[in-house]
Parts: C-alpha cells; structure tokens; sequence
C-alpha cells in the first residue's frame, strides 16, 4: 500500500465524494500562472478553474514528480509550479488526524456524504487515505470555516494549539521551495516561558506530509502545534506563501560563476555547520573514482520523492512503540486503558481515510502488545490477564478482521499479513480468544463423562485473537452476487422469479439476501464501513437483514409443525450453539452502528477533536435508498436487528471471561437501544419483533422452550418491558413474566420453595454448568421483577401474577428480600398514602424470605425479622397477629420473642397502628401466647422475654414462671438463671428470685483461683438478697455457696458482707426483723467461715506449690487478708499461728519467702 490506494474490486465504488462546485474562487497561486492575469484575483468574482489547475490538482495526488519528469521531456515552468503548488495537502481534517486522538467532522456520516459514493472520486476531498482530493484554494474557505467552529473542549491539543498560534499571527518566514515548506513558528511568553521562536520544516509529497522537523525538540506521535500552524497556515494562505521551484531547477538556470558564488555565500553563512561537509563533497568530486561521480545528477530534498518511495504520512514509528509500551506498562491505571481504545480509534479513522499508515499503526501495536513481559507472567503462573486488558486484545483482534477484509488491498499485502498474523499466534504467549492462560481451560465441568462438550473441548484447536483474522484472510470480494448487492441500491431479482420462493439469492420480494455465517457478514460490513464505504456497507447490511428475516419466518414455521411435540417433551435442544450477542466480531453492534450512523443528526461544531463529554446522538429516519418514498427506514432496520440478535436463544459459553463478555455487550446494546427516542414507527417495529420472539419457539430466548443452559433474557426483557409498556401493557407483562425464569438453576435443585418443575427444561441431572456470572444474572433478574412491581402498582391481577413470577423463579433470598425492600420503599411514599396492594405484595415477599431462611445461616436475618415486622405494621393489624400466629414458619423463638413479640407491643406500635383498647389487647393475647410458646420450646433464649412479655397479665406470667423453674434444673445455666432472677427481684418478687437464685447456685462451680470470674457478682447479689430476706434465707443459701464457690477471696467477700449488718431489711409483710448483728460463731455463718478458712490454706498450699520470686510480695498480702478472716474465730489467732507454723516448716526450703513471712506474722 505504496499510496493507500489499490485498484477496486468489479462494481466497488469510491468513497463518499463531495461534489465539486462548478465555479470557484480563482486560484491565487504565487508567480503567474495561466487564467491569474486577470486582475480579479482579489475581488469577489469567481472563474472556471483552468484546464491546467484541473490536470495539476489530478498529476499532484497521483504521480510522483520524478514520474513526470520521466514522462515528459520538458515541463514548462507554470505547469511545474502548478503541480508544486497542488502536492500540499489540501484538507484540514487530515492535519487533525495526525495532531489529535480523534479527528470526526459533523454529519460526514450522513445520507448527504454518501450520495457520492458511486463517484469515482476525482476531486473527492475525504480520500485522505491516497493523499486526499479537495479543492485547493477553495478547501481553504471550506475546512477553515468548519475548524472555526471546532468545539473549544480540546485546547491543550495541539491542533487547536496550532489554530491559536497561526489565529495570533506567530506563523511567519513561511517559504515553500518545490516540495518543501518552512518556516518560523513563536511561542507567546508565557507566566514561566520567555518567548520561544521554533524553526519548522515539512516535507510533502502527493498530497501527504512525508516528514517534519521542528526546534521544540517534540517527541510524540501527534505532530507539535508548531507543525499544526505551520500547515494550516499553508492550507488557509496559500496567496501569501513564497513558492519556488525545487532548487535543482533554480540551480539549473545559473551558470558557472553564478553556482562558485552561491556555493562560497552559503558556505560563508553557515561555515561553521557546512564547511567540513563541503570540503569532503568537494573532495570526492575533483576525484574521478569517488563513488559521488559515478551516480548520475545530484539529490535533491525540494524535488519530491521518487517513484519507489512509499507514498504515506509521516508517522514516528519509534514513539509509537514506545508510548504503546508505557500505556501497558502502567496496567490499566493512571488512564493508559483509555489511551489505547483512542490509538485504535486513530486506527480506524486512519483506516477510513484510507490511510496506509492505520495498518501500519496497527502492526506497531501489535507488536508491542505481544512483547509485553506480562504475558509470559501471566502464562507461568496460570493466571488471568485483567478484565481491561482483555477488552484490549480483543479490539486489537476485531481491528485486524477489518484490515484484513481491506476491500481494495492485493493478494501480496494479505499473504504478508496472514504471515505475520500466524507469526504472533504461534507464540506461546499470544492471549487464547475465549480466554485467559489458566483460569478458563476445558475442565471440570466438561471432564464429566455426562458432558458432550468435554470431547468437543478437548479435540478443538487452539484459537487465538488472532484466529479470527487469518480465517478472514481466506475471504475475497470476488463474488458476483455480492459485488451487486454492494454495488446497487436497486439490485433484485426479475419479477418472474419471485414466485418461486426457494431461491437462496432472494427474498419472496426480490430484495437480494446474503446466506453466510451472520458474524462473518457482519465482519465485511464492518470492513466496508472501517475502509469508507458506507453506502457500499449499508447495502449489505440490508441484505443480511433481509436474510435473518426470512430465516426468522423459517424458524417460526417449522416451529408451528413441531410445536405439540416439543411442549410435550418439555425440552429443547438449540441449534445456536454461537451467539451473536458477546461474540468477538460483535455482530450486531456492528449492524447497529452501521445503520444508525447513517440516520445520526450531528450540530454544526465542524470537527470535534476528541475531548469534553460526549453529546447524546440525536438520530432521524432516512429511508432505505432504492426503496422509496414510504419505504422502510435505516433506523428501523437497526431497531430490528439489534431486538432480533438480543432475542436469539443462545448457549451460555464456558469460561468467565466469555460469560462476562456476553453480559456486557447485551448491556451495551441495551443502552445504544436507550438512546432511540421511539415513535410510531418504531414503537411498530418494537410490538412486531416483540411478538415474533414470543412464537418463535426454541429459536427464541423467549420462547415457549428454552434450553437449560441458554442466556437469560431478563436485561433484554428489561428493555422491552419498559419500552413496549405505554403503548401495549399485556405484551410487555407477557414479555418480561416470560423472562423471568432462569432454568439453569430450577433443574439443579436450586433452592427456596420452588416446588413447580419448568417445562423449559433439558434433563441434564449430572452436570452442573459453571456459570461464573450467575450472581449478576440473578440480580437482573431482580431488577426485571422489580421494574414490573413498580409497573403493577395499584393493579392488584398484574401484581399477583408478578409475585407469583417471583416466587417461583428467584431462589436467593437475599434478593427476594431486596425485591421486596425495593416494593415496600415503593408502596410507602412520604408524601402520598401507602399502596396497601404492593404493600401486601412486599409482605407476601418477606413472609418467603423469612421461610427461606429458617433454617439457613444469614448475616441479614435480624436486618430481615425487623424490616418485615415493619412491614406487616404498615400492612395493618391483621398482618401483625397472622405473623404472631403462624410464628414457628417464620422465626426461631428468640427471633420471635426478642424481636417480634417485642416490637408488635411496642409503646410506638400501639400508637402507629391507633388501636383500641379490644384491638391493643386482642394483640397482646397473640403475643402473650407467642411467648409462652417460645419459652416451652427454647427456655434458655426466651423465658426472660417471655416473663417480660406476659407480666401484665397474672395467669400468663404465672404460667411463664413455671416454665422457668421447670426448666431450671436441666437446660438452663447459672447465667440465665441469674439473669431472670434480678429480673424477678427488680419487678417486685424477692422470694421467686431467691429461688431462682438458689436454683443458679446450684448450677455454678467457682475455683479457688477464678477471683475475677463474671459470675461474682451474682453470687454476692444472691447472698445479699438472701442477707436482706432473713436469717432462714441466708441458712439455705450458704450451703449452696460453700458447695459451688471455692475461691477464699470470694467467700471472704460474703462473709464481711453478712456480719455488717443485720438480716431481715427487705422489708416482706409477715417477716420480723431482729435488727441484731450475726455472730460467726453460730449458724449459719459459723459454716461459712469454716469453708473461708479452709479455702484460704487449700489455696495458699496451692500457690505455694508453683510461687516464683516476683509474687513474693503478693503472697505476703495474701496472707494478710486470710489473717483478717482467720481472727473472726474465737479462737482464730492460736490457728493462724499454727497455720504460719506449719508453712514455715513445710516449705522451709524457700528461705527468701519464709523469712519475709517471719518479718511480717512472726
């Protein structure tokens, strides 16, 4: 692709051609040429363009000027200059193209732009790609205009930074020799930066930039904005330009004195820069060996480039390679993932403009994408690459397919670049098409002998996102009838044959039909339309629809004869095991866009440089060229095309990449579908496809029958639903109630209480597919079922039905409850009263949550229990005692007594439902009996509550307090226990605490060494309630005390608590108080000092046993307080004594510590 043209296939036109003016503005190039003698040149008048214009403007973006020089014997100087004059390049869109991410002038995809594509391009101001026509001087008024209104988003970019620069005046010295152009280009001062003057150079040839200098020093792939002015200069103000001819020719006029003196006035300009070079040409030329002279002529950098040179814009290959490399070096952060999607948009605007530079482009990315080291990382460790990264390679392979497809490319170039392609997908390393190194393998699942796809995994061959590319390379555009499809818009079959009706080129209308896998039709519409030709890709477009229709009717009626054998199986198998939706070529995203582009309303903002936030399209309906007026329209055609591939019922592929893809393209289309302001036509459109999808059976996902493993439909059915719902309720309700089930997890036993077999199901018991996107599907499916409630509100039939959907299709209780949130949130707006319809229905929906999870473990549960409480109180009364009443479907007791009961006869509850006296007590007998219930079932969690709940009422918290005691002696502990006994003392019933206490004792067993247990304090409380009850309490409790509590501290504790005051203060009508002091020599604290004591030496011959050197001062302390209990004995000093003896001589071994004994107890 010398020149980024080739030669087009039979009955391929050109691309979109503006048409050419038959007047335009004189051409007002420097020196006299022919038809500039008129002295108009400055005036309003315009003139024919000259025969001489026409011709150079022809030569100038076709041949190489050393090919006219060969050609012809001798050019005269005004055709020389013409031509010189013509070789600019004459369109500022092209200068954009190389100094910005994104170069896209309004409405260039419109009808308008494409009339012309049948043109054969003589002219053509948009084929950039072979150098770009235009008209000259005239393009200056026409591409100034447009970048005028350039949105002024882009500033930091440098052409628009050109623009400001050449709109300020910094472009000056501007002198175009032959094929040369220079010039001065200065950067205003800045707050920081003096002014700066850069010198410019640009070398062009056929109408393209072959190469730039510029002082600034600029190292990137975009030319500077010095470079920018510079040519815009040239393109705006050509008047004003100095033109010369390649100084050769100059050179050629002089004689021998006139070149001696311009050669010593160079050298003496420049000496220190060119002296040693001249001195070593002019060595070489006074010598008759010297390789100088035995080349005929001299080079010349103004004359052009020869006829061998490739003919392409200057593209600095280096810094592509090596911005490419910094993007994927930063991973995806820091914006580099955004970077490269504009690098392969540049690609395809390259590839548009049929510029040889987009293949080239491509292959230096390329390159750099698979010399990235993370690639064999990746591999070694088994790993997936990253979700951006992966989008990455796939663009990288989609753009491939299109370049590839080049409709207008020779067998050579494809034969190259089938080479190299299979060079890249040779290497280890090269990235798999339907996934990552390790993580996406044919395993597991497709191991099972029970799988089919387990063979057919293992013996398929490796496919790479290259694969796809070098399959495409077998395609030609050779064949007839696709030549007449892309080459007419009036191309049908004769009358006569349209009777017929199994003809595989037509339709029964005669409209011509493309029979070929769908993606790869769609892959040479793409390339049609990545390589300019719209019209060309349009007319195929059309054809591929018209066959998916006519196979879509098909379908529909072998559908209708197998119909009754199918619904009687209950099963299916689908045919389409390939998708369209996720598949790599994107085939309907490329039909999309290829229709709606044509139908798009662009502003007038000229040329939109790539930055700012995009604009909502705005799209009109243009009718279907050759199908006139009332004909169908291209917006349509989109619409149905996207509803049909949406529609199409589809095996989930394996791996989580693919299954992820698949999500995220239907989510793309969604929202391209979202951006159709829908009117009548449509809306006809959308009922019709709507209805065919409903009766096409097993070719549809919304079918009668669907495969087990088939894509769910709910984000599509979304759409519809709320497309379709103003204008047809009961196919939209049809629709989306269809929608909802998702069989993959109805045949594997899913949970919940689902107990409805699907009839849609394909029995596959063995085999559980890895569907790695399951938990996004599920929550889709709950955003369709919540899209309907909002829908239904107030229609109590629709929202039964729903529910019904929903209750029998959704088996996570997490969203059955955000379903029912999202409803209850709905039904009770703040400013409105409650729908008490959806309020019932969300009701209905928390009941089958609680029931779901019962039995299960639920981090939301308590979350759940309240919120439904909340609900049923905002249904109403009813609600509250039917939950009461059926409690143990729904709660556990706990749930059911600390939460339930508790909230239901909540001071707040009361007031929020206004009840009555018979309504408030109706609720508490419900609750009163909820409790009881509990507290029979699980006394250790709810006796308290249920004594609680019941105290109001005498029979009720009677019969509460028997089960308590009942339960006292087997499954309750001393904690709870203790726990309802406080209960008991706080609300007025000392003697039954006491009991409950003593009970509690019973059950506790505290060591000599757990001074710090949390039962302590219970235990002191016990013995203080005994204390202040009387003196036959504390003699039935001490015994417990001594029996369950061996730490001397503790009992010490009671034993000073007891001989403080008198027992008797609790003040109990019938008991007397002696208002005497106890004595511990008596009973009953006689038995507790004993046990004091005794625990005191059990404990001290326990530390003892183990005691270091650092605890020393401890003991001592400790055996001070065991002194202070021993002297309450009558004879408690005389045992002391004994008892330091005794340590003294047993451990008479730990000197230290027995001396201190010695020094402190004598």
């Amino acid at each position: 692709m010398a020149d980024g043209r080739r030669e087009l296939p039979p009955h391929l036109s050109l691309p979109p051609a503006s048409k050419r003016p038959c007047f335009r503005p004189a051409p007002r190039g420097p020196g006299p040429g022919p038809g500039h003698g008129s002295g108009f040149a400055n005036s309003r008048y315009r003139s024919p363009e000259s025969l001489l214009d026409c011709a150079a403007k022809a030569v100038a973006e076709k041949w190489a000027f050393e090919r006219v020089e060969e050609r012809f014997e001798r050019i005269p100087e005004p055709v020389q200059r013409r031509i010189v004059y013509w070789s600019f390049p004459r369109n500022e869109k092209e200068i954009c193209m190389y100094s910005s991410f994104q170069c896209r002038v309004a409405g260039e995809e419109g009808p308008s732009a494409a009339t012309g594509a049948g043109a054969a391009g003589s002219g053509s101001s948009t084929s950039a790609g072979g150098g770009g026509g235009g008209g000259g001087a005239s393009a200056a008024g026409t591409t100034s205009s447009a970048v005028a209104g350039v949105v002024g988003t882009g500033d930091g970019l440098p052409f628009r930074r050109g623009i400001r620069l050449l709109e300020t005046g910094c472009v000056e010295n501007v002198l175009q020799v032959g094929f040369h152009l220079s010039g001065t280009v200065t950067e205003p001062a800045a707050t920081s930066e003096p002014e700066v003057t850069h010198k410019v150079a640009i070398s062009f040839d056929r109408c393209k930039i072959t190469s730039v200098t510029c002082g600034c020093g600029n190292r990137d792939i975009f030319y500077c904005a010095h470079v920018v002015a510079l040519s815009l200069y040239r393109i705006r103000k050509p008047e004003q330009v100095k033109l010369r001819l390649p100084i050769s020719e100059t050179l050629f006029q002089m004689n021998r004195d006139q070149l001696q003196k311009l050669v010593q006035y160079l050298i003496t300009a420049h000496h220190t820069e060119v002296l040693p070079t001249a001195q070593k040409l002019a060595d070489e030329i006074l010598s008759s060996n010297s390789e100088i002279n035995q080349v005929h002529g001299a080079p010349d950098p103004t004359a052009g480039a020869s006829i061998d040179d490739d003919n392409c814009w200057h593209l600095d290959e280096d810094q592509v390679r090596e911005q490419v490399k910094q993007f994927l070096s930063q991973g995806g952060y820091y914006g580099s993932g955004k970077q490269l999607n504009s690098m392969f948009a540049k690609v395809r605007e390259m590839l548009r403009m049929r510029d040889s530079n987009g293949a080239r482009m491509l292959t230096l990315i390329t390159e750099q994408f698979m010399a990235d080291p993370r690639l064999s990382l990746w591999r070694q460790q088994g790993t997936g690459m990253t979700d951006k990264c992966r989008q990455l390679w796939d663009e990288l392979g989609a753009l491939w397919v299109c370049v590839v497809l080049n409709p207008h490319c020779k067998s050579d170039e494809k034969s190259s670049w089938l080479r190299q392609l299979k060079k890249w997908g040779d290497m280890d390393v090269c990235p798999l098409e339907d996934g990552n190194y390790g993580s996406e393998l044919p395993n597991i699942t497709n191991a099972l002998p029970q799988s089919n796809l387990a063979q057919d995994s293992l013996a398929r061959p490796r496919r790479t996102v290259f694969s796809r590319a070098m399959e495409a390379c077998e395609l030609h555009w050779q064949d007839s009838h696709l030549q007449r499809i892309i080459s007419s818009d009036l191309y049908m079959s004769p009358a006569y044959q349209r009777d017929q009706g199994d003809s595989l080129l037509f339709n029964p209308q005669g409209l011509p039909l493309w029979l070929d896998h769908v993606p790869t039709a769609c892959a040479r519409v793409d390339a049609l339309r990545s390589h300019g030709y719209s019209r060309e890709a349009l007319r195929l477009a059309v054809a591929i629809i018209n066959t998916l229709r006519l196979q879509q009717q098909r379908q529909m009626d072998i559908y209708k004869h197998q119909k009754k054998e199918l619904l009687h199986r209950g099963l299916t198998s689908t045919s389409t095991l390939e998708g369209w939706v996720g598949h790599p070529l994107d085939p309907i995203g490329c039909l999309f866009a290829t229709l709606t582009e044509t139908c798009r309303m662009d502003d007038d903002s000229g040329m939109d440089t790539g930055e700012g936030e995009p604009r909502p399209p705005v799209y009109q309906h243009v009718s279907v060229w050759g199908c006139g007026e009332g004909g169908e329209s291209y917006l349509a055609l989109a619409l149905e095309v996207a509803l049909m591939g949406m529609g199409q019922q589809r095996m989930m592929p394996e791996g989580l990449y693919a299954q992820d893809k698949v999500c995220r393209n239907e989510e793309q289309i969604v929202a391209k579908l979202q951006e159709l302001e829908l009117d009548d036509l449509l809306v006809q459109t959308l009922r019709k496809q709507a209805l065919q999808l409903l009766e096409a059976g097993p070719f549809s996902g919304l079918g009668e029958v669907i495969h087990r493993e088939s894509v769910p439909m709910h984000t599509y059915a979304k759409y519809l639903f709320t497309a379709l719902l103003p204008h047809d309720a009961d196919l939209s309700y049809k629709l989306a109630l269809r929608a909802m089930r998702l069989p993959v997890l109805e045949s594997s036993g899913g949970s919940g209480d689902v107990g409805h077999p699907h009839h849609g199901i394909s029995m596959v018991p063995s085999r559980y597919p890895r569907w790695f996107t399951l938990g996004h599907l599920e929550s889709q499916q709950c955003e369709l079922a919540s899209t309907m409630l909002t829908a239904a509100k107030g229609d109590m039939l629709r929202l039964r039905t729903v529910l019904e959907a929903v209750q029998k299709n959704i088996h996570s209780s997490s969203l059955i409850f955000k379903l029912a949130q999202d409803a209850f949130k709905i039904a009770t707006p703040g400013d409105h009263p409650p729908d008490i319809t959806l309020l019932n229905v969300a009701l209905e929906l928390g009941l089958q949550v609680m029931r779901m999870t019962l039995s299960t473990l639920n981090w939301r549960r308590r979350e759940m229990v309240r919120w439904l409480v909340t609900c049923a109180t905002e249904v109403g009364l009813r609600a509250l005692i039917s939950i009461l009443q059926s409690w143990y479907t729904l709660f556990t007791p706990t749930e059911a007594t600390s939460i339930v009961a508790a909230t239901v006869m909540s001071h707040n509850t009361i007031l929020r439902l206004s009840l009555d006296y018979p309504q408030r007590e109706e609720l508490a007998s419900c609750a009163r009996t909820l409790a009881l219930q509990c507290a029979m079932k699980d006394p250790q969690n709810c006796a308290l509550s249920a004594l609680t709940l019941c105290e109001k009422d005498h029979i009720a918290f009677e019969t509460a307090y028997q089960i308590v005691i009942d339960a006292a002696s087997t499954g309750m502990t001393y904690s709870q226990l203790f726990t309802i006994a406080r209960y008991m003392e706080h609300r007025g019933y000392p003697l039954r605490s006491f009991k409950l206490a003593s009970l509690a004792m019973t059950h506790l067993n505290l060591a000599y060494n757990q001074d710090t247990h949390p039962a302590i304090n219970d235990v002191l409380w016990a013995c203080a309630l005994s204390h202040s009850l009387g003196k036959n309490e504390l003699a039935a409790i001490i015994p417990l005390v001594v029996k369950s509590v061996h730490c001397a501290t503790v009992l010490s504790d009671i034993l000073r608590r007891c001989t403080m005051t008198a027992p008797g203060l609790a003040g109990i009508p019938g008991r007397r108080n002696s208002g005497k002091l106890m004595s511990t020599d008596k009973a009953p604290l006689r038995q507790l000092l004993d046990a004091t004591i005794s625990a005191y030496i059990n404990t001290t011959h326990s530390r003892l046993t183990h005691i270091s050197p650092r605890h020393y001062g401890e003991f001592i302390e400790f055996l001070s307080k065991a002194r202070e209990t021993f002297l309450l004995a009558q004879d408690g000093h005389i045992q002391f004594a004994q008892f330091i003896d005794n340590l003294k001589q047993i451990y008479k071994g730990k000197k230290k510590l027995m001396m201190l004994v010695r020094e402190r107890f004598g």
